[in-house]
């Protein structure tokens, strides 16, 4: 039964993880748009 509950742990803090890893990707592209944005009005 250890098993169990420390696998169980162990998916639920890579699913954290992961989540956190896939927003901080997306975040990094729509900031890089809108910084690209702002430097091809200003050209």
């Amino acid at each position: 039964m250890a098993f169990f509950s420390t696998l169980i742990s162990t998916v639920l803090k890579m699913l954290f993880i992961g989540v956190f890893a896939v927003g901080g990707v997306f975040a990094g592209k729509k900031l890089r748009e809108r910084k690209d944005a702002k430097n091809s009005e200003t050209k």
